[in-house]
């Protein structure tokens, strides 16, 4: 009995492992298949890139026009700094910036100081030059008896007339070095009367225009213009009628340019308003800046009535450098460049997106549009290579 229930046990436990060995052989082999699906289909689904559309365009007629630019601004042709001709303080001021002024107006009032070192040096200036008069005249009535003299001598021939020639010229010298000194102490003492400070030095308007700008005030030292010191500004005059545009261009484009072209004027403060200009000067020289050789330009502003433009306003010319009427263009944004400088567009063929290489010559561009000389027709279909791409399902 026991053997048998023994017997029996054992058969149940080796039935019981057979089960358990076919359900993990089962498992087993539906992973394997299901990881061999996935992995197919996963290869499938990657091989199966998406085919690309790309967009395409034809040649199209337009006008071109080939520009650049110059940065710059509105300056006077004519400005003129009004300076004292003597030291002194600013004792009254008769004008104001944004007032017309004309020519010989009183714009201002110097009161003259002179101090005592001044006034020591000014006796000696006019001692040393009476002494100079007073030597002149000694030596002009020294020439006057020795030629009356020497006149006398000639009535009898004792002197021939070369010799007393000589002896006029000796007392014409003279005569005219007593009148040089004679002046010279008139305008010496002129100067030490100004320099006293019994009167005032009245400054007067040089030129017919706007006053621009009145550094000084009342009160303030100003200093005279000489020799040795450019002197105290005491207000900016320009006639703001004449107006000029003061520029730079790049060298690259300084060779296109040519005395009397029109320029297009875009003033940043009046941004509603195109002034017309005519060019009338080029630098014959560069200037090196931060890299690049920039070559100075000037242009006429031609006003018209009623334009108010203020002075130092920053401008930008538009100069048409080339025009083109009616030919025949594409995006610039389509071309492509090869080697040694060959240009090529891609141009669709007989079948729908496929595409071909195609050398182009170009002419004029605007920097959007560009000239096609030859390697074109207008039916042609080029492809936009920056274009956006969809998926074709």
């Amino acid at each position: 009995m026991n053997t048998q229930t023994l017997v029996l046990n054992e058969n149940k436990t080796m039935n019981a492992s057979g089960i358990i060995k076919k359900i993990l052989v089962f498992l087993l082999i539906t992973g394997l298949v299901a990881s061999l699906v996935w992995i197919v289909y996963y290869f499938i689904n990657k091989s199966s890139a998406p085919t690309v559309t790309y967009k395409t365009e034809s040649p199209f007629m337009t006008n071109i026009v080939k520009k650049t630019v110059a940065t710059g601004a509105i300056i006077p042709r004519r400005e003129v700094q009004i300076k004292p001709q003597v030291s002194g303080v600013i004792e009254a001021l008769y004008v104001e910036a944004g007032q017309p002024v004309r020519a010989g107006q009183v714009i201002a009032k110097i009161r003259i100081v002179q101090n005592l070192a001044g006034k020591n040096n000014d006796m000696r200036t006019i001692n040393s030059g009476e002494n100079q008069m007073q030597t002149a005249r000694v030596n002009f009535e020294n020439a006057k008896i020795e030629k009356e003299r020497q006149e006398k001598l000639l009535a009898q021939k004792a002197i021939s007339q070369q010799e007393f020639n000589r002896f006029v010229l000796d007392f014409n010298i003279r005569k005219e070095s007593l009148e040089a000194s004679e002046r010279e102490l008139a305008i010496l003492k002129q100067s030490v009367l100004q320099n006293s400070g019994r009167i005032a030095n009245e400054i007067y308007a040089t030129a017919d225009g706007i006053v621009l700008d009145v550094p000084v005030k009342v009160g303030g030292s100003v200093i005279e213009r000489n020799n040795f010191n450019e002197g105290t500004t005491l207000a900016t005059v320009a006639d703001m009628k004449s107006l000029i545009f003061e520029g730079k261009i790049d060298e690259s484009e300084v060779g296109k340019l040519h005395e009397g072209m029109e320029l297009s004027l875009t003033i940043g403060a009046l941004p509603n308003k195109v002034f017309k200009a005519t060019l009338e000067y080029i630098s014959p020289k560069g200037k090196t800046e931060e890299g690049a050789v920039k070559f100075e330009i000037r242009a006429k502003v031609l006003l018209q009535p009623g334009d108010y433009v203020r002075a130092g306003y920053s401008a930008n010319a538009d100069i048409v450098l080339d025009t083109k009427d009616n030919v025949m263009a594409i995006k610039e944004s389509t071309l492509q460049f090869g080697k040694k400088d060959s240009v090529y567009v891609e141009v669709e063929t007989s079948k729908t997106q496929v595409f071909t290489k195609k050398l182009i010559k170009t002419g004029i561009s605007d920097g959007i549009n560009i000239e096609v000389l030859s390697g074109l027709t207008k039916v042609d279909k080029i492809k936009i290579p920056d274009a956006k791409q969809k998926e074709k399902k």
